[in-house]
């Protein structure tokens, strides 16, 4: 395995059957660009044979976010098709009174932006780095070429793209006719899903999740959701350490949430 120290951001060609890292420093954070042999791992890119994903290769590129960096807002056009390699993304939109509600949280091997970029029409949402991000984007230009040469990258996308869809539709819909209990009792559910890792005490969700965030997600105040995170932790339904929620009882938390 080869290990390259760079000032700046620059393509890397790994050898046939080995791993080259490339480290590089910018503003003052050391960075770690995986080889693009690494995303083949990706769900996404799956279904394509070796010599497809060769073809497709050149058309990828990678971008770094801070945390809090907006990676695109509402109702700009739809110049790049996104997914996660490291870190999280939030998708939000604003109420009418101007408070920010997160209808998806992204997670890595997640894509995002891709019905706006298919459909050509502006992005419907935020999307905003929610921790220090690496993301792969394909310009949609080059986008519309690649689906139409390889059917199966299309296919998985549509794929991605309903389940997405489906989600957010259940999150707008939670958050109109559901409970707050029920509300974030889903939602930590739905991120256990995705992100949990099985520990002795329980799931732990694996991202840093505030208060805020939580009530974000489901369209209540901050107070809100102390009070809620309070009831379940006297319940023993939940704990944290390092930031990090763990579930320590699944089967009340679905009590709740249903």
């Amino acid at each position: 395995m080869a290990v390259i120290i760079s000032q700046g951001h620059q393509k890397v060609n790994t050898q046939k059957g080995g791993t080259v890292i490339f480290l590089w420093i910018k503003n003052g954070f050391l960075y770690i660009l995986r080889s693009m042999k690494q995303h083949r791992k990706v769900d996404l890119f799956k279904g394509l044979s070796d010599a497809e994903f060769k073809e497709l290769e050149p058309y990828l590129s990678t971008s770094l976010y801070k945390k809090k960096d907006t990676i695109f807002s509402e109702g700009e056009p739809p110049e790049w098709f996104y997914l996660v390699l490291t870190g999280k993304v939030k998708i939000t939109k604003l109420s009418h009174e101007g408070k920010e509600i997160i209808l998806e949280v992204i997670s890595p091997t997640d894509i995002f932006g891709g019905v706006a970029v298919i459909k050509g029409f502006p992005y419907p949402a935020n999307a905003v780095a929610m921790e220090d991000s690496e993301v792969l984007k394909i310009s949609r230009k080059n986008l519309m070429r690649l689906v139409d040469r390889f059917p199966n990258l299309m296919y998985c996308m549509a794929l991605q793209m309903g389940d997405r869809m489906k989600s957010s539709h259940d999150s707008l819909k939670n958050i109109a006719l559901e409970r707050v209990e029920a509300r974030i009792a889903a939602l930590l559910l739905k991120l256990a899903g995705k992100v949990g890792i099985e520990t002795k005490s329980g799931i732990t969700i694996d991202m840093r999740l505030t208060k805020q965030d939580v009530a974000d997600m489901v369209g209540t105040t901050v107070e809100t959701s102390i009070r809620t995170f309070t009831k379940f932790k006297k319940a023993g339904l939940l704990a944290d350490k390092d930031g990090r929620i763990i579930i320590l009882d699944k089967n009340g938390l679905e009590a709740f949430s249903s």
